[in-house]
């Protein structure tokens, strides 16, 4: 079975308040590398002509201009950080590039979180690709790879009405501070 992988360069900031003690409480960032490998849904034969499970362009086009769009140089919070309500009181022009994640925004959860991103533009285009690993480089020594179903790793969070968090729907959002101030 054949695989496409494809690499995306962003940079971000954040910080990571479980641990107090930790040097990663204070915000700082990292340039990271994100990879994908997306796997055909069913079995292809090559036609003989094209030979291509599916162009390049068009798996990874959605996904890179959300990456070069709204997760590269954005803030990665958790939604339990008191810096949101900073933004929202002093700067809610920027609320936009806040990257908001149930907890830390740890490199797991990254991954998992875009995992269930990436599927659901795969499939909201029809495309017959889904992914099945997406690797975070958040340093040159740190990596983390997530394989699997991201439903089985991400928290259960209350859903009310068609309310979806932000990870599991095909359009730009990275957070969802503008649903939790409508009250949806």
């Amino acid at each position: 079975m054949f695989s496409l992988v494809f690499t995306r360069r962003y940079s971000m900031a954040h910080r990571l308040m479980a641990d107090a003690r930790s040097k990663c409480a204070v915000p700082h960032g990292h340039n990271e590398l994100v990879t994908v490998r997306l796997r055909a849904t069913a079995a292809r034969r090559l036609d003989g002509v094209a030979n291509m499970v599916e162009p390049f362009e068009t798996a990874k086009a959605c996904w890179n201009r959300w990456i070069d769009e709204e997760v590269d140089h954005a803030l990665q919070l958790s939604d339990r950080d008191p810096l949101i309500g900073y933004f929202r009181d002093h700067e809610p022009d920027r609320l936009t590039r806040l990257l908001v994640t149930p907890g830390d925004p740890t490199t797991e959860m990254l991954a998992a979180c875009f995992m269930a991103k990436l599927n659901a533009f795969l499939e909201k285009g029809g495309s017959g690709l889904r992914c099945i690993e997406v690797m975070v480089e958040e340093t040159p020594t740190n990596t983390v790879t997530f394989s699997g179903n991201p439903a089985d790793v991400l928290p259960e969070r209350p859903v009310a009405g068609n309310r979806t968090d932000w990870w599991w729907r095909p359009d730009g959002s990275i957070n969802d501070l503008d649903r939790d101030a409508a009250g949806s």
